[in-house]
């Protein structure tokens, strides 16, 4: 029987190679992601080189650099895995308040929010996404309206729509899911 303990030590997935990779396939120096990032040189080059981990909001601004978001700077940094159990290792799990709950490049993406949020940072993505409130209370604005959206209530947002939330109460714990934004979905043309 596999318990799923394995890998019980730093799981921390290496987005350094992924950064490089990306900034090298845009022709950008370290100097050019780093200026656009509002990160220094020698911190960029020691991601990159995996002698340092930044954290989720700098993360976020090198992925905008990068014409990009954290979660494929971190999807691309492991492999897709057919079956993973991600168990919740406490605080050490949770990386600025935020907990990976699929690891690996996957059709979707999945993460867990507690604590502040950045309320002024607007989100639009490819794929399609559901807002999951798990413990407390959030504000949603979606597509200019606002929601508030209490303990088990969940918010759709389709693929393209402009949103943004902030947790109300403390302790509020978000579930964000959604399609993986290197996921391309094609149709008939109703969309």
């Amino acid at each position: 029987m596999n318990n799923g303990k394995a890998g019980t030590g730093d799981d921390a997935p290496r987005v350094g190679p992924g950064i490089r990779r990306r900034r090298r396939a845009l022709d950008l120096t370290l100097a050019d992601v780093a200026g656009r990032a509002g990160v220094s040189v020698p911190f960029l080059s020691q991601v990159e080189n995996g002698r340092s981990r930044p954290s989720m909001s700098s993360l976020q601004r090198i992925a905008d650099a990068l014409d990009t978001t954290a979660v494929q700077l971190l999807a691309a940094a492991q492999g897709p895995r057919p079956v993973d159990v991600v168990r919740d290792a406490g605080p050490a799990a949770v990386r600025d308040g935020v907990r990976p709950l699929i690891r690996g490049h996957q059709p979707l993406h999945a993460l867990e929010f507690t604590g502040d949020h950045d309320w002024g940072r607007e989100y639009r993505h490819r794929g399609d996404e559901i807002l999951y409130v798990a413990d407390g209370s959030a504000e949603v604005e979606a597509d200019g309206s606002r929601y508030v959206l209490e303990r088990g209530d969940t918010l759709y947002c389709a693929a393209g729509l402009p949103h943004r939330w902030r947790p109300l109460t403390p302790g509020t714990r978000v579930l964000v899911v959604g399609i993986a934004d290197h996921v391309q979905i094609t149709g008939d043309g109703d969309r």
